[in-house]
């Protein structure tokens, strides 16, 4: 296999003048520096409340007008330069207002005010800062030092918010492993009076054991994991005031372990609205805290759920309100939207969608309407919407088919729209929400057009149950339907991920698409019950069992492979990453017979060591549920393997740690078993740069030398 790579490049060089290149995996890995994504307009966001938007070209960045699509002002490079010289490129804008924009050099946030070229201000924080969040309102940036939390204002780059010398509490970091929607770990109020921050104590948390190898000799690299059933991290919520320089904290007790989330302020200051989880994920207290005296006024709301419960997203209020918010949940069995008030009265429930919402954009200014974005009736889009805000009544805005990113600008009256799908690169345009004229701002060409792929195309199966199942085919170029050809299934199977979508390319990885035509492979997806984007029922159904509905749904789909007369039902082979792993070697091993070669990277192969956060959602503690624990675990099916079967992880991966892998070869050793192993020296849960080459070239490598007809004591059908 190396030597046809190596042929492809040479014919590649020396007839480049062909319409038609082949697409190497090393372009697919470095596509992006090599131009095959398609191109976007660099920057392209809404200058704060206003109608105007702006975009880089070239090396200015250029302002316009929604209303008329008609350039207004322009900022270059070169005026930048003269106020800041040591910039070399335009820099990456944070905000920007009608007069000001905000951009991060080095350590420094630099504040510009672009109508007079002069420089406003600039807060500069510690340079081994990280964590760093600035905020306009308060001039100031919060920024972490090791587990402790800081701010920097213009006078001063170091003013502590906590100073704790036990490295078991960490400060201004995000909590929970960032489950929960949570993706940071500081909150600035709306006015910029105060700094709301999580704060952990990990002193119940084990540490695990990682190796650095690049020390002479190897040292210790010591992580804190809480692996499921045993100690959790203890959370707490505090709050830095930016006029007296004093902490305080929620009066809240973790003792008991249970998770603090969707931290969301008031718009005037004096309360934090806070989602309480159990341990157990089955049981929400949205609470209401003062923030003078720390104590709880009420709880607004409970929910409960046998399954579990997950609050994903912070309370948006109603703007000109300190009182009334817009709530997420999905409650009635899909994500929708529920109006309340902070003493604890549910408004009403504003939409009853059968489909999944996935966001706010924000308000027009009368309050009449919100903006939202959400699956809509095709689960593999993404689309966006204007909600009345009495009555539910909904407008669909986005009237193309595909994946719709929107946002929309502050007075509601026109919403920036880019979107691609299965046949379209991408396409921004600007809408109309009054009368929804759109105009297209910008049209991105097939990056791929002289490069020699197949095609994609979309397939819809049914489950045993009969719920509708998503799925795609990638054939190779130049397919012939009267030829037989092997297949890759590549599988995620798990929570929160979706690899069917009508995007570019139908949401494949650029490498499946190069290793389909680079030799001539079938690459079969399917997104089985248990992804995201169907509604709780469909997400839920693998509660306390990971792994049983999956496999039925992806067996399902080698059955459907099957009847295809193009394809080599003895040539199937499987390939997957993360809980894609633990899908790959639950299927090679408890399916024998069904494929011929597995590769699995980073793959969980025993629940009890992943983390609690994750692992106790899906299948509760190994102690309440053990059997469910011993009917997933991977070791337990090793000496059925019949084919080749390679394990792949990252030597240091903090996600899912090499013990699922090392304690799978232990097994296979005992059994005598064997297997194939691949580690990456110093690499965590993915693989990245240019080592993600040898990666994609070892796995694919790996599926075409040993993707051949089972012969041994299982027969395929």
């Amino acid at each position: 296999m190396k030597k046809i790579y190596l042929i492809l490049f040479i014919s590649t060089f020396f007839f480049g003048f062909s319409q038609e290149k082949n697409l190497t995996l090393s372009d697919a890995v470095l596509g992006y520096s090599k131009g095959l994504y398609p191109k976007r307009l660099a920057q392209l966001q809404w200058i704060n409340n206003s109608e105007n938007y702006i975009y880089q070209k070239d090396n200015q960045l250029v302002i316009s007008s929604a209303k008329n699509n008609t350039q207004t002002n322009a900022i270059t490079l070169e005026s930048l330069q003269k106020v800041y010289p040591n910039l070399t490129r335009l820099p990456r804008i944070l905000s920007i207002t009608n007069t000001e924009l905000t951009f991060n050099s080095k350590n420094t946030f630099e504040v510009y005010n672009y109508l007079t070229k002069t420089k406003a201000y600039s807060v500069t924080n510690s340079e081994l800062g990280e964590n760093t969040e600035f905020n306009n309102k308060a001039k100031a940036t919060a920024y972490t030092l090791d587990n402790n939390l800081y701010v920097a204002n213009a006078s001063n780059p170091k003013i502590a918010v906590t100073s704790f010398t036990d490295k078991n509490i960490v400060a201004g970091q995000s909590i929970h492993r960032n489950e929960f929607g949570i993706k940071k770990g500081t909150f600035w109020s709306t006015k910029g009076n105060f700094l709301a921050f999580y704060q952990k104590d990990e002193s119940n948390v084990t540490n695990y054991p990682l190796v650095n190898i690049n020390t002479y000799p190897a040292t210790l690299k010591s992580i804190k994991y809480p692996m499921a059933g045993q100690g959790s991290e203890k959370a707490k919520i505090g709050i830095f005031n930016m006029k007296t320089n004093t902490t305080s904290y929620l009066d809240i007790d973790t003792s008991d372990e249970h998770y603090l989330t969707n931290l969301t302020w008031t718009p005037d200051e004096k309360y934090i609205l806070v989602a309480e989880v159990n341990r157990g994920q089955n049981h929400i207290w949205f609470n209401k805290y003062d923030v003078q005296t720390g104590k709880k006024i009420v709880t607004i709301f409970e929910e409960t759920n046998d399954k579990w419960t997950e609050p994903e997203f912070d309370a948006v209020f109603l703007p000109n309100s300190n009182t009334n918010f817009l709530y997420l949940s999905e409650r009635n069995g899909f994500m929708n939207i529920y109006e309340y008030s902070t003493n604890g009265n549910l408004i009403k429930q504003l939409t009853n969608y059968k489909w999944v919402v996935t966001g706010i954009l924000g308000f027009d200014t009368k309050v009449k309407s919100v903006f939202i974005k959400g699956t809509g009736t095709d689960p593999r889009e993404m689309n966006l919407f204007k909600v009345n805000l009495t009555s539910g009544k909904t407008t669909q805005l986005s009237t193309k088919k595909g994946t719709h990113i929107g946002s929309i600008n502050g007075n509601g009256n026109y919403l920036l729209d880019s979107y691609s799908s299965i046949t379209v690169p991408r396409i921004s345009q600007i809408i109309n929400t009054k009368n929804l004229k759109p105009t297209t701002i910008f049209t991105a060409e097939n990056p791929l057009k002289d490069y020699k792929i197949g095609t994609t195309e979309f397939i819809n199966l049914k489950a045993n149950d009969g719920t509708t199942l998503y799925g795609k085919i990638t054939k190779p170029a130049n397919f012939d339907a009267s030829k037989k050809y092997p297949v890759l299934v590549y599988v995620y199977g798990g929570p929160h991920a979706q690899l069917v979508t009508n995007s570019w390319l139908g949401g494949s990885r650029l490498w499946s698409t190069a290793f389909s035509s680079l030799d001539n492979y079938i690459v079969f997806t399917l997104d089985n019950r248990g992804t995201e984007n169907r509604g709780f029922a469909f997400e839920s159904i693998i509660h306390r069992h990971l792994g049983d509905i999956e496999m039925e749904d992806q067996l399902n789909g080698v059955d459907y492979l099957k009847t295809l007369s193009f394809v080599d039902k003895n040539r199937i082979a499987i390939n997957g990453w993360s809980f894609g792993g633990f899908m790959t070697t639950s299927l090679m091993l408890r399916h024998p017979g069904v494929f011929t070669t597995a590769v699995a990277g980073g793959p969980v192969t025993d629940w009890k060591y992943y983390e609690v956060m994750y692992g106790e959602r899906y299948m509760d503690t190994p102690q309440e549920n053990p059997e469910g624990y011993k009917n997933a675990c991977v070791p337990n099916y090793i000496k059925n393997l019949d084919g080749k079967l390679l394990i792949i992880n990252g030597s240091v991966d903090p996600t899912v740690v090499p013990q699922h892998s090392l304690t799978l070869l232990q097994e296979a050793v005992k059994q005598g078993v064997q297997l194939d192993y691949f580690t990456y020296p110093m690499h965590e849960h993915n693989v990245r740069g240019k080592d993600r080459v040898h990666l994609l070239v070892k796995m694919m490598n790996y599926i075409v030398e040993n993707n051949k007809a089972i012969t041994s004591k299982h027969s395929l059908q």
